[in-house]
């Protein structure tokens, strides 16, 4: 896929496009609105010494992986219970059963809808592909549930307002899957900006970078070719039935395609590939790094967003020898705020990342595994005391995010990646995306919720 541009000379051209732009960032937004089927149910009110019961929706790589099994073993300290689980894949649902123990066939779901009716769910993780986000969230939220929702958050800009709305009205605890925001380094950086030790903010950057021989979302998890998913499908039986139809929700081709289903994160229509896996991982940490303020709903949107890269190696699936993916194999994406500048890199073809850091004019503050170091610019040297690498927080584990959603629903408090931050990043990210897909730079405006692309550029056809 990867659209780019065609040239044009027409006048009539460049303004058909820009409608065809306008439509296709606001694309989703009717389908979004209607999507719960909930009134607004009570939630219960959960005290320190309470249970909360768990539900969880998505049990592949990251579902299972990451939450299943962190949940379970952490379940006596956190005093929590999984105690229901959805999936389209049978075999997924009987492993998470069974990692959970013995967890009865009644509490198994195909349609999250059902589980969602259940009162004795007080909180949901939501662990599917990036298409179905957003339905799901907006669904729990106003069935009466607390929400920890793998990142990216959603998929367009309207998908993240729909979210950000329904957070707001339900009162509920939404937590984003960027565990290093649970990282104390990246707070201590935004407690050193805000005391001005840096002088103006510049600008923050961040890469993840990665490296594989077959390419990634290849390489991990569930592979469709080998057993047993080999035999898994739309016609399969037992715990090889897959929901194709429910999965690719109206998306991409009717006939199953096993490596779009187990490696989604691949292609367009289902995921973001390194926009919505890899970059959270870092805009979210610099977002609280640069102490971009967000504290008044007009605040801290980025106002110009663009990016660039290319698919250049992971071009052919190991596996089949067909075309391997929608997604860039290298990206790069930069943000202007209010109060500097954000950019970021990722790439799956090579390791090698450019420095984590917070630039201002008088200093810059670099984070290296969990230190975080203060570097004066030479001409300031006679004002700024530098600042020796210090230690903040241990690393950005999974179990302390999930944690300190968990506290922030019994005591009321906002979780570390809350929906003021995750929303903020979120328009980052969407129009990140379609920045380099649509070769063109998009303006954003928070009164109008709506994003504007560079004259001409955007050809959504």
């Amino acid at each position: 896929m990867n659209n780019k541009p065609e040239n044009s000379g027409s006048s009539r051209r460049e303004f058909l496009r820009n409608a065809a732009a306008t439509a296709a960032v606001s694309a989703g937004a009717a389908t979004v609105a209607k999507s719960s089927v909930y009134s607004l149910a009570p939630a219960r009110v959960l005290g320190a010494a309470d249970r909360i019961n768990l539900a969880h929706i998505g049990l592949g790589t990251q579902g299972f992986g990451a939450h299943t099994r962190l949940f379970k073993q952490y379940k006596a300290a956190n005093n929590t219970e999984s105690v229901a689980i959805c999936d389209l894949y049978g075999w997924r649902q009987r492993r998470a059963a069974n990692e959970i123990g013995d967890l009865k066939e009644s509490n198994w779901y195909w349609d999250y809808k059902k589980l969602l009716e259940r009162k004795d769910v007080d909180a949901v993780v939501v662990a599917t592909s990036d298409n179905w986000h957003a339905p799901i969230v907006i669904d729990a939220l106003a069935a009466g549930k607390h929400v920890y929702c793998e990142k990216p958050m959603c998929k367009t800009v309207d998908e993240t307002f729909a979210i950000y709305d329904a957070v707001k009205k339900s009162g509920r605890k939404l937590q984003v899957g960027s565990q290093g925001c649970s990282d104390l380094k990246w707070h201590r950086a935004g407690q050193l900006v805000k005391e001005g030790k840096i002088g103006r903010v510049v600008v923050g950057q961040g890469s993840y970078m990665r490296n594989g021989r077959i390419g990634e979302w290849n390489n991990y998890g569930e592979n469709p070719y080998q057993a047993p998913h080999k035999n898994a499908g739309p016609n399969g039986t037992g715990d090889m039935k897959i929901d194709w139809e429910t999965f690719r929700k109206g998306a991409g081709p009717k006939e199953f395609d096993p490596d779009r289903f187990f490696r989604w994160r691949k292609y367009w229509a289902y995921g973001s590939g390194l926009v919505g896996d890899l970059f959270p991982h870092r805009l979210h940490p610099l977002f609280l790094a640069m102490a971009i303020p967000y504290d008044d709903p007009m605040k801290g949107w980025p106002i110009r967003v663009s990016s660039g890269g290319g698919l250049y190696v992971q071009k052919v699936n190991p596996d089949t020898g067909k075309p391997d993916r929608d997604v860039p194999d290298f990206i790069n994406i930069s943000a202007d705020y209010e109060a500097g500048t954000m950019m970021a890199m990722s790439s799956t073809i090579n390791e090698q990342g450019w420095p984590d850091c917070v630039r201002g004019n008088k200093a810059t503050i670099y984070f290296g595994g969990t230190t975080v170091e203060t570097k004066v610019e030479r001409v300031w040297a006679d004002e700024i005391d530098a600042m020796p690498a210090e230690q903040a927080g241990d690393g950005e584990h999974i179990e302390v995010h999930e944690k300190n959603w968990l506290d922030c629903i019994r005591n009321g408090k906002e979780p570390n990646c809350n929906i003021d931050i995750a929303a903020r990043v979120s328009v980052m990210i969407c129009l990140g995306e379609l920045a380099e897909r649509y070769n063109t730079t998009f303006t954003f405006d928070p009164k109008t919720r709506k994003a504007t692309p560079d004259s001409g550029k955007y050809n959504a056809a």
